[in-house]
Formats: C-alpha cells, structure tokens, sequence
C-alpha cells in the first residue's frame, strides 16, 4: 500500500466520506517537501500549540545541533582534488522501512510528504498501522525530529539548568529517568491498542505486536532526547561525542538546527545506510555493525555459502589469566635524544587508515568449541604449517636480553625489559613474534617461548571478511563525495562494534550471543599493533627516524623537512598522515627539558593544540 510521489494521505481527517479513496488524483499536499525546505516561511503555530507550556527555561540538551562548528575536514589524500559542492539528494532506498515525524507533518526518508501532523498518540499509532514498513536489517523506524513534534504528543521533560549541577551526568540522569516517566503514562492508548513495551522505553521506544502468528515491531527514535542516553559510543563524560547516525556536535555533524532541513538531512543519511550498508542505523554505532553481521548471517544461511557462526566466543578459563585486554592496544612515549631534534622543524602524526577494518577483514577468526591442550600436545599444534586460531600460554623474554631498537615500544604490551613474563596471547601475535626483528617481531623460536597450553578453536575462517567488504565500499563512498557525517559514521560503526565483542553484557538476547567475540577483538588489535611496529621499523630502515610516542595504530614523528613517512596508498591499514605541526623553539625547549615522559607527552599535546587553534 504504497503511495506515489508527492500524495498525502488524509489520514487523521476526523470524519472521512466513505467514498473516499487514495488515487492519482489527491491534490498536492499543503505540507511542505522536504525538497523544499530552503524556500519555506517559518511556520505559524497553532491557538492549540500556543496552549503548551513554554520550554524556555527547559536545559539546551548537550546534543543542540552546533550550526558553528565548522565540519571535520576530509583530509585531502581522501577527498581527491576536488570536493563536491553538494552532497547528493536522498535515494528511496529506506522509504518504506522509515518515517519522519515533524511538527509540519510527516515525509518518507526521501523527502515525499505522507500526512500532516501527528498531534496525539491514537495518531502516531494509526499512522504506524497505515504505514505497514517493512524491517531492514532492524526494526521500522519512526523518527520524532525537533521538540515542537514532542511537545505534539507530551513528551516533554524538565530536568533543570546545567547551571544548576555541578556534573552533566547528573543532568542526563534525571532526564532520562522523566523521559521514561513519560513516555509510560503517555504510551496507553497504543499498549490499549495492542502494542507491547520491549524494555524500558527511552530515547527509543521499542514496540511490538502479535497478531496470530505475526510479530510486528517498531523502534520510534526520539531525535530531541538522544542526549539523555549514555553510551560509550556516544562519548559521554561531560561532553558529547558521536551521536550515531545523528552525528557528532562536538564536530559539527550533527543535524541542522532547523526541524525540516533536520528532517531532510535525517533522510538522507537513512536512505544512505540503506543502500551502502543494506540496513536501517541500530540504536548506536555498534548495533549498526551489528545489523551488517546479521544480515550477512540470515543470507549465508539461506544460501548455504559462507561461515555462520550462531554462538559466542567467550575467553575460556584460563590460569594466570593477565589483567585488563588480553592483547592491550600500545600506548608509548620517550623522552629524545638532543640530536634527533637538532635538523627537525615539524611534529608529524600518522595513523593507519582505518586500521580495525583492515584487520577484521583479512583475519581468520575461530570458532566453534575450542579444545583445551596442554605441554607436547599444545607445541605441536603451534608447530603446524598453519597455527590454529586460539590462546596460547607462553614466556615473554625479557626485552634486554633481545637486540631490539631502544627507540621503539617492546613488541608486546605484557613484555618487561628486565625479567620473562609468563602470559596468554593470541594466534596473531604468536605468529608476530616469530617474525624477524625487522619485520616488527622478536625472532623468536617455539621454543623459546616455552609454549605450556593451548586453546585452539576446531574451525576458522574470514568470519568477517564480507561485513569488512560492505564497510570499506561504504567508507570510500563517503570518502569520495566528501560525505564527512557518514565517513564519522561508518567509523564509529565498525570500531563500536569490535569494540563491544568484549562486552557479554552487550548481547544478552539469546539472538545477539553470536556478537560476544572477545577473541576477536583481542586478534584485531594485535595485528594492528605488529603491523604499525612493522612500518616503524621499515620507516627507520628507509630515514634513520624513530617515533617519539604511540599510541593505538598512531605514531608520533620528528622530522626534518623533506621526508615524507606516510605510504603512498590509499587502501586500508596504511599510513596516512594525520596531523602535522611546527617545531616551534618553544616546543623544543619543552621537548629537550622534559624530566619524563609525562612531560613528552604534554609538550606533543601544546603542539598539536597549538596548531589545531591555528588552523580554525
């Protein structure tokens, strides 16, 4: 029951002739398009609006849509010599899966006008029914956008002034404790009607409702109060990070401040998602990532092609299991020697490009139920031509008895430099630290490391290789049209995910087990980590320079003009330049009376500061 283009369905029309029927020849509608939100006049409200009590006083939620802050720029390695004036217009792909509510009214992702406003509950349950959207990957949507909208069905909340508090936290709190207050004593007509609660109903109101043998859901996002949900996807702690598919405030991503231009950005980047990644944006980032995985598994099964995994992967029990990751990502600094810097005049960053895709999908992962080896039986299956995916108990040496750079981290975080450190590692640095010093590794033998137990995974695979390839082709889409909100997005979406295949608390529905990989995840961040020492060690070989500090898959360089360290390609898991900075005297002087590292790191960060403030 689709409509055309441009038809608006009077569906809250109190007394409907029962001739009437949808047909070519409803007039246009008068709601504006959202195609034409440029040239609207800025809307009356109505004597029944004007009766709602005034908001003035309500706090600006932290996520308000920063139309100052200028856009994260696209570094120019990416956007190519040019960048489009404009990004391109919605495509239909997510009508039928989403709709828009705004005060005006409400529209397909794409921008086609629907009906007109939704100014009560028993209306935004009918227009659900008369919608019939089809899930995507995720639930239907409906998106509530601007508080005017909300105001419409009495969602409105007053947690006080952030002058008030002393933490945000505090703010945040309260006001998602009143939005679910409110939304339980506004929701009866639609639980009346049938519809079921999915949990507590928050920033999104999960419903679902059974007819027969027939379950339909809906996921209802409430734009206005995304803020009053805390995540660590969403970077809370006083400051706003990456909203999702929102985007990010703090980086100017965020959706217009006016509600229809709000409404039409909204669809763009719904119809986006669902045609570069095949799904509608979960929830958060992470859930996204989530989707993609699943909807790969619901085609591989189907089809017959391809490795499912259906269960978990969580750490088995271990003895002398380490604190912390399994596989710590590197953080590292030291303090330089006066002539590194004597011929230096910039500080220069490089990251690999996208480095937790690159690895997640050239990666062959375990699964299934691992067996647990022990003495001669472990050796031998770290002897095979092709280690199995697993854990492996071994014997760091220490670092001094090794002929490795002093100028660069030891080749794993758990390694000391004056004693051996018996520890747990994954299959990728076991193969790591057999590679040849040059190569990033220790040139360690099996023996050397003292292997003395094992779990070992009885299949592996590239369980991600598609969800990578659907990443990276989205990601260069985003990249090529300088689409920065989505290249954020697909960001946050792929290191949200991997990083929540730690969390078992994440994917508590039986349906979601499958996503608790921690193995994974610990895999994932030691190949990025040997291969960013893999690229130290070449750029040493090729320019006599060694890294300042590390941390992740960054390294931080003084360099003399001339040399160029990033590599010279644009695909996955390469280095790129970052950021770059002069090497000010004052830098200097900082960098050559540090006492410690601390103070390496403090003069890194002024030059860096310093240079961003420069460039606004």
């Amino acid at each position: 029951m689709a409509l055309k283009k441009g038809e608006q369905f009077a569906l809250f029309e109190l007394e409907t002739p029962e001739s009437a029927t949808r047909s070519d020849e409803i007039p246009e509608p008068d709601q504006p398009s959202l195609f034409d939100v440029d040239d609207i006049a800025p809307l009356e409200t109505s004597s029944d609006a004007a009766a709602i009590p005034a908001i003035d006083h309500i706090v600006a939620p932290p996520d308000k849509r920063a139309k100052d802050v200028e856009p994260e720029p696209t570094p120019a390695s990416e956007r190519g010599a040019t960048e489009p004036a404009a990004l391109p217009p919605a495509s239909e792909s997510a009508d039928g899966h989403a709709v828009i509510v705004t005060a005006a009214g409400t529209y397909t992702p794409s921008g086609h006008t629907l009906t007109g406003p939704v100014d009560s509950i028993e209306k935004l349950d009918k227009l659900i029914r008369w919608a019939t959207l089809t899930p995507l990957g995720a639930p239907a949507q409906i998106w509530i956008v601007g508080i005017e909208a909300c105001e419409m069905l009495g969602w409105i909340i007053d947690p006080g002034s952030e002058d008030d508090v002393d933490d945000m936290e505090i703010l945040r709190t309260r006001a998602a404790e009143e939005l679910t207050a409110i939304l339980h004593a506004t929701l009866t007509p639609m639980l009346t009607a049938g519809w079921e609660l999915r949990g507590e109903p928050g920033h999104v109101v999960h419903l679902s409702r059974t007819t027969g043998n027939f379950t339909s859901m809906v996921d209802i996002f409430i734009e206005p109060y995304v803020w009053t949900y805390w995540n660590k996807d969403f970077g809370w702690g006083n400051r706003v990070g990456d909203m999702g598919i929102l985007g990010s405030p703090t980086a100017g991503t965020y959706l217009p401040d006016d509600d229809l231009p709000a409404a039409q950005e909204l669809g763009r980047r719904l119809a986006w998602c669902a045609q570069h990644l095949g799904v509608l944006p979960g929830p958060t980032p992470a859930r996204t990532g989530a989707a993609i995985v699943d909807k790969i598994k619901r085609d591989r099964t189907r089809s017959g092609k391809g490795i499912v995994v259906t269960v978990g992967g969580p750490v088995p029990p271990l003895d002398g299991e380490p604190r912390g990751d399994l596989e710590p990502a590197v953080g590292w600094t030291r303090i330089p020697d006066l002539e590194e810097l004597s011929d230096a005049t910039q500080l220069v960053s490089i990251d690999q490009r996208a480095a937790y895709l690159a690895s997640a999908g050239m990666l062959e992962f375990g699964y299934g139920k691992p067996r647990h080896l022990r003495g001669e039986n472990a050796l031998d299956a770290a002897r095979q031509s092709k280690t199995p995916f697993g854990l492996w108990h071994v014997t760091l040496p220490p670092g001094d008895m090794l002929a490795l750079p002093p100028a660069l981290p030891l080749p794993h975080p758990h390694m000391l430099a004056d004693q051996p450190v018996q520890t747990w590692i994954t299959t990728v640095s076991l193969d790591a630290l057999q590679t040849s010093i040059a190569d990033g590794g220790i040139g360690a033998e099996l023996d050397d490391l003292d292997i003395t137990e094992a779990w070992v995974y009885p299949e592996q695979g590239r369980a991600l290789d598609k969800w990578a390839k659907i990443l990276r082709e989205a990601r260069k889409v985003a990249v090529d049209t300088g689409d920065t909100a989505m290249k954020r997005f697909i960001g946050a979406c792929y290191k949200g995910y991997i990083g929540r295949m730690v969390n078992p608390d994440m994917w508590t529905a039986k349906q979601m087990q499958h996503h608790h990989q921690p193995l994974w995840r610990a895999a994932i961040i030691a190949h990025c980590r040997w291969r960013g020492r893999r690229v130290a060690m070449r750029i040493a070989r090729e320019t006599g320079r060694w890294p300042l500090r590390t941390v992740t898959d960054s390294w931080v360089y003084p360099l003399p003009p001339g040399i160029d360290i990033a590599d010279d390609s644009d695909a996955l898991g390469k280095m790129t330049l970052e950021k770059s900075a002069p090497l000010t005297e004052d830098i200097t002087v900082m960098l050559t009376d540090a006492r410690d590292t601390h103070e390496i790191n403090l003069a890194l960060k002024a030059a860096f500061t310093d240079e961003d403030e420069g460039n606004i």
